[in-house]
């Protein structure tokens, strides 16, 4: 079939030592580890990266124009499984998960002038789709010279990914006095761990405005 040979089923089946009852259930049969909703999630991913700040609602609109059919309830659903639950500024500091609040930083970076390494530290995450399934890689880079200084990657976007990446660049670098870390307001980087972290190793937190994603676009 692949081959494009023109020959028809029934000779098909014939020359493969199968059923024709056999050959059908294999065309039905999904690819093995195949994700049905790959291509949703690519889409979702792509606007997530774009847009930090979005939550269910808007994202759900965003895939709406770009031509998906797909109710809120859905978007939502894969928004928490892959962990792009971002958090938003209010009156109060809350999360598009109602069932956690997250403090979010005001943006210091903004108008820091970098003269030297470990001055400004930029984080952020990434994702790489693979044919089955997609993988996502944390980084945190020296704004001043570029380094990529921490990394992680794994199969999931969960609180762990960007501490690895942070300890692996605590561990490979002096932290000096005034030190920024910045970063866009996703949950994993204003989880209570990953702050406290900062907190712990005197590092100021920093973080980008709501709806903003140039303010990290240098990552």
């Amino acid at each position: 079939m692949k081959a494009g040979s023109g020959l028809t089923v029934r000779r098909m089946v014939k020359l493969g030592g199968v059923s024709r009852a056999g050959f059908y259930r294999f065309r039905a049969m999904p690819e093995p580890g195949a994700d049905p909703d790959m291509d949703l999630r690519d889409a979702i991913q792509r606007i997530a990266l774009e847009w930090p700040a979005y939550g269910r609602r808007r994202i759900t609109e965003e895939l709406r124009r770009l031509g998906w059919t797909v109710n809120p309830k859905r978007v939502y659903r894969l928004m928490r499984e892959d962990n792009l639950l971002c958090v938003r500024k209010r009156k109060f500091v809350v999360t598009t998960d109602s069932n956690h609040g997250r403090r979010v930083y005001p943006n210091l970076a903004r108008d820091l002038a970098v003269t030297a390494p470990d001055r400004l530290w930029r984080a952020d995450i990434t994702y790489i789709r693979l044919r089955e399934e997609f993988v996502y890689l944390a980084v945190v880079i020296d704004s001043f010279s570029r380094k990529v200084i921490g990394w992680a990657l794994d199969r999931h976007m969960e609180d762990e990914l960007t501490l690895a990446a942070l300890r692996m660049a605590i561990k490979s670098r002096t932290v000096a006095p005034g030190l920024v870390h910045h970063s866009d307001r996703g949950s994993q980087y204003a989880s209570g761990d990953y702050t406290g972290l900062l907190k712990d190793s005197g590092i100021v937190i920093s973080m980008s405005r709501k709806g903003n994603p140039w303010d990290n676009a240098a990552c």
